[in-house]
């Protein structure tokens, strides 16, 4: 092959290759919801940036009976940095590098996904760029499984005019809840699963029911008034009320477009031995001069609660509130 010919197969060999790069898609994420791929050296992860990272992102999720991590870890090798592990959803990639660096890339593997890109000279400037941005990570991390987790209901979605009927709003709930009560002001959907379920409520309570300067006491006075109006057990007088033994998780956010205060907690069936953990999100509807209420609970005494919380959390989210 004379070299005029050489140039001319490699540069077009070269040009297919940029192609082909260039128009392949990142393939789709199959992670299980909530896990996280750490690629990372085993001395490293053996050591302060291995704790800290255990520390920060499998940390126990807030307002469950039993401790359960907030993500599921997977450590990698830098070495094993092929095949499955780059299919998570949640990448977070450390090295130590002349530069100290903090990135994060979407979808550079799979899609959706965020790879988070650290680096640093030493352990310690590792240390300081963990420390600085794990809101900023969890935050977006979390935003990334709540879109996941809502893209699966699309496959098989609840009617859900009764709720657009009565409360003006739109949410995506899976279809193999039900609704098991309706009231003037009040929903009740379940799911049946092995050994247990998981619930949805949605209510409206006058605008004044909840004052800002005393959220936390009318939040739990308001649930445990629900649960003494709806909430029964198979046996008589039992109702459900919030657990007085551990104090609720409380915090202000946003849901809709507008001011909502989310609390985690424990329910306990009075007189009764069932139990397990909510999530209550106090939405001020100033359009329509109300406070909406949705509360999701489960009870699952033989199985770890977080994923099934997280489900009913991604329903809550999913709300729109119709003009």
């Amino acid at each position: 092959m004379n070299k005029t010919l050489f140039l001319w197969f490699l540069g077009s060999v070269c040009l297919s290759s940029c192609s082909f790069k260039k128009e392949q898609l990142p393939k789709e994420s199959s992670a299980a919801i909530n896990t996280i791929a750490v690629i990372i050296d085993d001395q490293l992860w053996s050591g302060e940036v291995g704790d800290s990272i255990r520390n920060k992102f499998a940390s126990p999720v807030l307002g469950l009976p039993q401790e359960e991590p907030l993500f599921t870890i997977n450590q990698y090798p830098v070495k094993l940095f092929e095949g499955y592990s780059t299919d998570s959803r949640n990448i977070i990639i450390i090295k130590k590098d002349i530069e100290n660096k903090f990135e994060i890339v979407e979808n550079e593997f799979a899609s959706p996904q965020n790879a988070i890109h650290i680096s640093g000279k030493t352990a310690f400037e590792i240390l300081e760029i963990l420390e600085k941005n794990t809101p900023t990570i969890i935050q977006k991390m979390r935003a990334t499984e709540i879109a996941q987790e809502q893209k699966t209901f699309k496959d098989s979605l609840l009617d859900t005019k009764k709720i657009q009927k009565k409360f003006n709003i739109n949410l995506l709930i899976p279809k193999k809840y039900e609704y098991v009560m309706r009231r003037k002001n009040f929903i009740w959907l379940k799911k049946e699963i092995t050994s247990g379920n998981n619930s949805l409520v949605i209510y409206q309570v006058p605008w004044q029911s909840i004052r800002r300067n005393n959220a936390v006491k009318d939040i739990i006075k308001t649930r445990d008034s629900i649960g003494e109006l709806y909430i029964h057990g198979s046996e008589n007088r039992t109702e459900m009320v919030t657990e007085e033994a551990y104090s609720p998780y409380f915090s202000k956010t946003t849901l809709a477009g507008n001011n909502a205060y989310e609390t985690r907690g424990t329910w306990q069936m009075k007189n009764d031995f069932m139990s397990g953990p909510f999530i209550n999100y106090v939405i001020f509807d100033k359009a329509h001069k109300r406070i909406l209420v949705l509360e999701g609970f489960c009870y699952a005494p033989s199985k770890e609660k977080r994923d099934l919380m997280f489900e009913l959390e991604a329903i809550i989210k999913s709300i729109q509130i119709k003009k």
